[in-house]
């Protein structure tokens, strides 16, 4: 069984995918494999450079993130070519993750599993939801971003109610990492249960 983790900026997939860790399932992490996808030397770093040229490369050659993403959130054919350039390799590491899974079930968490419209690739989606207050102290604590930059990113992600939309489960994460491991328990467990009746 294939569970898709989604949730917000902000909401708490990050913590929620580590107590899964500690409870033995195997997690994939969508956003570090783009990130991953556009590495100095890998095949879509050199297709990136192929279609930007260098001015979005730093003094080391890398890739410089930030100017990317300003880039990004402002052009939308631009957004588009780097998304034919990532989903293609993302995609080839996810299906390689889930062929080779160990744990009864697997998580992959994936941030913009609305926008990117691949819901029905996974079995179950489990959703971290919080409100948007919750999101914007969170995110400004973590990202050293104000909350007008926040707030953009947030704009540009799906609704709550979207996301809401297509859970099959909801962990409404606002108070204590505490409170976030017990709900997760129960879902580990309900998950183990529905395994064990296919």
């Amino acid at each position: 069984m294939i569970i898709g983790l989604t949730g917000g900026i902000g909401s708490g997939k990050s913590a929620a995918a580590e107590i899964f860790i500690e409870l033995g399932i195997d997690v994939i992490d969508a956003d570090f494999e783009a990130r991953n996808a556009l590495k100095r030397g890998s095949n879509g770093y050199n297709l990136f450079i192929k279609q930007f040229g260098s001015k979005f490369l730093d003094s080391s050659k890398n890739i410089d993130r930030q100017l990317l993403r300003k880039e990004i959130f402002s052009n939308e054919l631009n957004k588009e070519i780097l998304e034919q350039i990532i989903h293609p390799i993302v995609q080839s590491e996810i299906l390689d993750f889930v062929s080779n899974k160990k744990s009864p079930y697997c998580i992959v968490m994936v941030p913009l599993l609305f926008e990117t419209n691949s819901y029905d690739s996974y079995d179950r989606i489990l959703l971290i939801d919080c409100d948007i207050e919750t999101q914007i102290i969170r995110s400004c604590n973590r990202d050293k971003q104000t909350p007008n930059e926040i707030k953009k990113i947030i704009t540009k992600q799906a609704s709550r109610e979207q996301r809401l939309s297509i859970a099959d489960d909801v962990i409404l994460n606002t108070s204590s990492l505490t409170s976030l491991r017990n709900e997760i328990l129960k879902i580990h467990n309900k998950y183990l249960e529905i395994v064990k009746n296919d």
